[in-house]
């Protein structure tokens, strides 16, 4: 496979969807989507589709990938210094997040796809991402506070972790509710939260406790 240019050929298509920050696009060129496939489903791995890796769990399609990442920096108006996804799955969108921010935080509840995903970062070298085994739905005081956090899973509401794990400023991004909605929350000063929808939704659901 020429990664290289099927690629290439991706960023294409999402740059003709409009809307996807230029950091974004070069970290989506940058990362190799495959790697984090079964060999049998690499021939997939940079059409617009989201594919299974297990535990009852898919990867992202890239246009999700793309439209979250570029949500969270345009919300934010700069690179954010720290993010913290929930749901690191196989690894693939936290490779893209590490591209675009100054450290990532992911947590997953699911220890083979932890191991998974430690197993399909390992070549890409990236010093700025921490894996961490957890429920996310306790976020990650560790690495707090966050400029941005980011759900790969959909939940009622967001659990108050998330919120108060967030600086100032910060913006959180989530699948909420049923129907879906991906919802964007901004941290105020004051300590208010503002919300607003961004587009409809088709995520995993949040699911609590490790296994």
């Amino acid at each position: 496979m020429d990664s290289q240019a099927v690629r290439a050929s991706m960023v294409e298509r999402l740059r003709a969807l409009g809307g996807i920050e230029p950091a974004v696009l070069d970290a989506m060129l940058a990362v190799p989507r495959h790697i984090f496939l079964e060999p049998g489903l690499a021939a997939q791995a940079y059409l617009d589709n989201a594919l299974p890796i297990g535990h009852g769990q898919t990867i992202s399609k890239p246009s999700v990938v793309a439209r979250c990442a570029s949500v969270l920096l345009q919300s934010l108006g700069a690179k954010p210094a720290r993010v913290l996804e929930i749901g690191t799955g196989c690894g693939y969108q936290a490779a893209v997040l590490s591209r675009v921010a100054g450290e990532v935080y992911s947590v997953e509840r699911i220890r083979a796809l932890h191991e998974l995903a430690r197993r399909n970062l390992r070549a890409l070298r990236l010093a700025n991402l921490r894996l961490l085994l957890g429920d996310g739905s306790a976020g990650a005081s560790s690495g707090a506070p966050f400029d941005a956090v980011l759900s790969a899973a959909a939940c009622n509401e967001p659990p108050q972790a998330w919120l108060e794990q967030l600086r100032p400023g910060g913006v959180l991004l989530a699948p909420v509710g049923q129907p879906q909605r991906l919802m964007a929350y901004r941290k105020l000063g004051t300590g208010r939260v503002e919300s607003w929808c961004v587009e409809d939704a088709r995520f995993v659901p949040l699911k609590s406790g490790v296994l």
